[in-house]
């Protein structure tokens, strides 16, 4: 009986080995790529007012908040950033003028013909002065001006985050063609909402809830209506019968 109880009691103390070296070792997967706020640029590439009319692969009320909303994106976190335009004095437009008065003192580069903006080399100057090497970007349309800058940025070494929400075109075909060819070759795709909280990382930091949860009031209410349910229902709420303990 000591005898079977001596080995028991050596086999249990062995178990929490055995079951580590049994377990299958874990293999590292692809590279979780954050963007940083310090080392970020956001570009705002012919999101112009003409060029509106041609993105149909969104409602277009959601689509104008959208764009928007990329711009705004650099003034709540103080990241720099940078507008370009196509022949804007032709029937492409400006850019919305709620853009423009969300960064007055931006680089603004009025392109006459270049279609791929990094052909342009006051674009180019404007981006290397930043000093960034990460790049949120979102254009008009998405299979050119989005597709083809994002892809001369990953050329000379930048790491892109692509908006699709703001960047539109003529067709949801085209837009995952052009969204599928700039993964393709290492471009990150990524909504407003997934921008924004990669940027933040944590609700307590600054910029944290105080001023990204009215940020996302203003351009994603589906979201900012469920601060307001919350806020609603600790000032004035009370349970119901029957909800309390559910």
């Amino acid at each position: 009986m000591k005898c079977s109880f001596f080995l028991a009691s050596a086999v249990c103390a062995a178990m929490p080995l055995l079951t580590h070296a049994l377990a299958p070792a874990l293999t590292p997967g692809p590279e979780f790529v954050r963007i940083n706020k310090s080392d970020a640029v956001v570009i705002v590439a012919d999101l112009q007012v003409g060029l509106y009319h041609v993105a149909r692969d969104y409602n277009p009320t959601e689509f104008r908040n959208n764009i928007i909303a990329h711009a705004a994106i650099s003034k709540l976190f103080d990241l720099p950033i940078v507008l370009t335009t196509s022949a804007e004095q032709g029937p492409n437009g400006p850019l919305p003028k709620e853009i423009l008065e969300l960064a007055p003192d931006a680089p603004y580069i009025q392109r006459h013909g270049e279609v791929d903006a990094w052909d342009n080399e006051e674009f180019r100057k404007a981006v290397r002065a930043t000093g960034k090497s990460q790049v949120i970007l979102a254009g008009i349309t998405t299979d050119v001006c989005t597709l083809y800058l994002a892809l001369s940025l990953r050329a000379e070494g930048y790491t892109v985050f692509a908006n699709t929400e703001a960047s539109g075109t003529f067709s949801k075909d085209l837009a995952a063609d052009a969204n599928r060819r700039m993964e393709n070759s290492g471009v990150i795709l990524m909504g407003m909402f997934s921008v924004v909280m990669d940027l933040m990382r944590d609700w307590r930091n600054t910029p944290g809830s105080a001023t990204v949860l009215p940020f996302l009031d203003t351009y994603l209410p589906a979201y900012g209506y469920i601060a307001r349910a919350h806020e609603g229902a600790v000032k004035t709420g009370e349970l119901l019968p029957g909800e309390d303990g559910l």
